[in-house]
């Protein structure tokens, strides 16, 4: 993406550049009052603790950025604005495709077969507004138009913001209506990307006040991102499957293949094989990881009364990719940009989003009632080639059994033959969520105060995931030696004529498969969850020292239903399996291989398995806080978090050798202590902001592919650990030099795992976590004047690092990212309601890995996007 590594402090840039933004309860003479310090460091007002404070009041890990720094950096989207503070990372492959971690408690690896039903809850809220939009496996991608602020809370926050909230929480504010007068304003856009495509955007916002009380405001926005990575060509036949690999050969990561994990035919002659080469020359492109956004968003104010409010929005919003968005560091280097696909790659990702507040005051008491519903429908086709070096079973769909099952075979040809591997996936998803959270605050001048409220979600995601091997079609005779299969059904049709493993339950459509495909899951999970919350804060010295404390109940459950399944033992005219010497086309399907969820975890299962993956409890939160005066504040926190558990498809998998796929995983939970300090210095010249943490997890949950033990992804909770960690960040406005500004910030972390819960040797004692660089640092200089009376300019220089950091805590799935450093710089002039800025990102051509896996055996790095030289117009009515 554009802005991929532009790692600038969001924390730092906010407080030097950010307009101040209007919280929720701030009235309009406090914003004009607050936007008229044009000297030093500017206030900028959050609301971190579900009211408007100060950034410099708020005993929290916040960093919080306006619109004006929103603008000035060229945010836009997920990894944009996630990539501006230093103890954020994001693991994933693309738009619409990532996973939000904070202060590096991460442990695996985002992708396709864990984006949906498979997915681990994320440990990192992302609201809009007073919504929640987490979603298992993958967040919401939303585009930055006409947002008033994002805030970023490091550390849990699970008192007031719930489940997903372990390591923190990022908020998305908009810009609400205003009854002020009519506004409007346009941006168009730019971007050249060297060896890459031109890209294009567009915004326009307009605001109208149609009665006294009323009032209305939308935004339309267009974003064409032009493509930078090569599809090139290439070839590549069975004869690489992991099924004949052997013992001891090294992977690229390091790692060598235990006997465990030997192929079944490991060092297998196929000399005599005709293996027919999988060929990408008819879909060789340059340039073909393109992205386009698109959508709205309208919202309505009605203010009732002096004391009440009701805001309405509405917004949808259109991802449509082509191509992949990483690389193949073998094929010369990462420098080319270059991979090898073998199927067409494309997404698209839309969501619809209706929310609704209602704000008032009841006597004393803030009243708040907020409600959302969303709808998300992914479509989205994948290039599945790469499952060819660890898939063990492939060669069975695309092979004459003469190759991968010898011995049953009497009068085997000459010329056994193995059909091209190019596979894809067809993945369709629809995901919905209807939230409501009440809450009643106490007036906040009060030396006791408190915060209290309900929150109740009600997520469902189906699934429908169609691996389709077109090899698997070929029929060779009637000779027995044949790899063409019958058609397969849901393993929860009993209307289909196998019977086998098939019982009653749920699927999307009834069958047959389309042709060519293999597995398909078809599957429904539920999370519903339901939290009751408070907080109490209490002056024990008034304006100097206050205790406050937090807890949540919460009680969450999750199900999974319907039907995970395979055409093995469905051959047409198989020389063994239940069509064991049926004429070919004869047989029917067996309903045997794959499982049948539905039956896995209906209440009273036959395998002992739990109906849902449950868990209720209490966290709990303390800070004390210590203010010697208006310029220094001092905290001491605790504060627990916690990630409820899922349901395991492959659930009693055994590799043999004392390792058992558990049925449900065990919430994992964290226990934060912290110390924090926010200091305004020199007059209000320097603000100096930090914090020091150590987190204890218990039970961490992660996400494994083990074809030893299964063909699926799993999920387990696998280790225990520890982060240790120190953030900072400064800005410097002196008065000496009007229109200077200098800010930076910077994360260290120790994360280490100190425990093995995962009865293999996959995860190992000492080693770090995923997605946590020891150190990650930015510096930026901004500096604005006068070139004439109506001519203001600025120029802005940025630079950013990051140490190496891991992909994934699963020795045999993990992957080494090196560190970068990346350069930027903008420039720009305005007069009057004109602004024109001209920038250049990733000045240096730096290949900045930001993200990658291995859960194939074959590393595939995602890097920030080369040198981009673009600019950009807008105006403010």
């Amino acid at each position: 993406m554009r802005k991929f590594a532009s790692s600038v402090s969001l924390g730092a840039v906010a407080v030097a550049m950010a307009t101040p933004a209007m919280g929720q309860n701030q009235t309009q003479p406090e914003q004009q009052e607050t936007q008229q310090r044009t000297s030093g460091v500017p206030v900028i007002v959050v609301t971190a603790q579900r009211r408007s404070e100060d950034l410099q009041d708020v005993p929290v890990s916040v960093q919080a950025l306006g619109q004006e720094g929103l603008e000035q950096l060229n945010i836009d989207t997920f990894e944009d604005y996630l990539e501006q503070l230093p103890t954020v990372t994001a693991g994933g492959s693309g738009p619409g495709q990532s996973t939000i971690y904070i202060r590096g408690l991460a442990s695996t690896t985002p992708n396709l077969t864990t984006a949906g039903v498979a997915g681990l809850a994320p440990n990192v809220a992302l609201y809009l507004d007073e919504q929640p939009l987490s979603q298992p496996g993958r967040n919401l991608d939303v585009y930055a138009a006409d947002l008033e602020r994002i805030e970023v809370l490091s550390g849990p926050q699970g008192t007031l913001f719930g489940a997903s909230s372990q390591a923190g929480v990022v908020r998305l504010i908009t810009n609400k209506p205003s009854l002020s007068g009519f506004d409007a304003s346009a941006s168009a856009g730019v971007s050249f990307t060297k060896g890459g495509e031109t890209s294009y955007k567009a915004e326009a916002m307009v605001n109208v006040p149609v009665t006294d009380t009323i009032a209305l405001r939308g935004v339309v926005y267009l974003d064409d991102q032009g493509g930078y990575i090569d599809n090139v060509a290439g070839t590549r036949n069975a004869g690489e499957s992991g099924r004949f690999r052997t013992a001891g050969t090294v992977r690229d990561n390091g790692v060598p293949v235990s006997a465990g994990r030997a192929g079944f035919q490991a060092g297998a002659d196929l000399s005599a094989v005709n293996l027919i080469n999988a060929d990408n020359a008819s879909l060789v492109e340059e340039d073909f990881n393109d992205t386009q956004y698109s959508g709205f968003r309208a919202t309505a104010l009605w203010e009732v009364t002096p004391d009440w409010k009701v805001t309405l929005a509405h917004s949808r919003q259109s991802v449509e990719s082509d191509g992949v968005f990483f690389a193949d560091p073998e094929l010369d280097g990462l420098d080319d940009l270059e991979i090898q696909r073998f199927e067409d790659d494309r997404i698209e990702d839309d969501f619809s989003n209706t929310s609704w507040t209602v704000e008032g005051r009841l006597g004393a008491l803030d009243i708040v009632y907020s409600g959302a519903y969303t709808d998300r429908e992914t479509q989205q086709k994948v290039d599945y080639s790469d499952y060819l070096f660890v898939g063990q079973y492939l060669p069975y769909y695309i092979c004459d059994t003469a190759v991968v099952y010898s011995g049953y075979v009497t009068n085997a040809p000459a010329d056994p033959t193995c059909q091209a591997p190019n596979l894809f996936v067809a993945s369709n998803t629809d995901t919905t969520v209807f939230t409501q959270e009440f809450r009643v605050s106490t007036p906040q001048d009060a030396r006791i105060r408190a915060t209290a409220g309900a929150f109740y979600s009600d997520l469902e995601l189906k699934e429908l995931n169609d691996f389709a091997y077109p090899g698997s079609q070929f029929v060779r005779g009637s000779d027995g030696v044949t790899t063409g299969f019958l058609p397969n059904f849901p393993l929860t049709n009993t209307s289909a004529a196998g019977g086998g493993n098939s019982s009653t339950g749920y699927f999307q459509e009834a069958g047959p498969f389309p042709t060519g495909v293999i597995f398909r899951n078809d599957i429904r999970r539920t999370d519903e969850q339901l939290g009751i919350f408070g907080e109490v804060a209490f002056d024990i010295i008034p304006d100097r020292l206050t205790l406050a404390g937090g807890a949540r109940y919460y009680d969450i459950e999750v199900g999974l239903e319907g039907s995970a399944n395979s055409s093995f033992f469905n051959l047409n005219s198989a020389i063994f399996g239940p069509n064991a010497g049926a004429a070919p086309g004869t047989g029917a399907d067996a309903q045997l291989a794959g499982t049948n969820i539905s039956a896995q975890f209906e209440p009273d299962n036959a395998v002992g398995a739990p109906d849902t993956a449950s868990t209720d409890g209490f966290i709990f939160k303390g800070t004390l806080t210590y203010t010697p005066n208006s310029d220094l504040m001092f905290y001491a926190t605790y504060s627990e978090g916690f990630r409820p558990g899922l349901l395991n498809r492959p659930g009693g998998a055994s590799n043999g050798a004392g390792f058992t796929v558990p049925y449900a995983l065990d919430t994992d939970e964290v226990k934060n202590y912290e110390i924090g300090w926010k200091t305004d210095l020199a007059d209000g010249q320097l603000r100096l902001n930090g914090s020091a943490f150590f987190v204890d997890i218990s039970r961490l949950q992660t996400t494994i592919f083990d074809p030893s033990i299964t063909n699926l992804f799993f999920s387990d909770n696998a280790a225990d650990a520890e982060i240790m960690g120190v953030e900072a960040d400064f800005t410097f406005a002196p008065y000496a030099v009007p229109g200077l500004t200098v800010a930076g910030a910077f994360s260290v972390l120790d994360t280490e795992i100190t425990d093995v819960l995962t009865p293999t040797n996959d995860v190992v004692v000492g080693e770090e976590l995923a997605f946590a660089p020891s150190f990650q640092g930015n510096i930026r200089v901004r500096y604005e004047w006068d070139l004439s009376n109506t001519l203001e300019a600025f120029i802005q220089p940025q630079v950013s690092h990051s140490a190496s950091k891991f992909t994934d805590i699963i020795e045999i799935n993990k992957l080494e990212l090196e560190s970068y450093t990346v350069f930027d710089l903008s420039a720009g002039v305005k007069s009057g309601p004109w602004k024109f800025n001209v920038y250049g990102e990733n000045l240096f051509d730096t290949r900045a890995q930001i993200s990658g896996n291995f859960v194939f055996d074959r590393a595939r790095i995602s890097t920030n996007r080369p040198l981009t030289i673009g600019m950009s117009v807008s105006f403010d009515y």
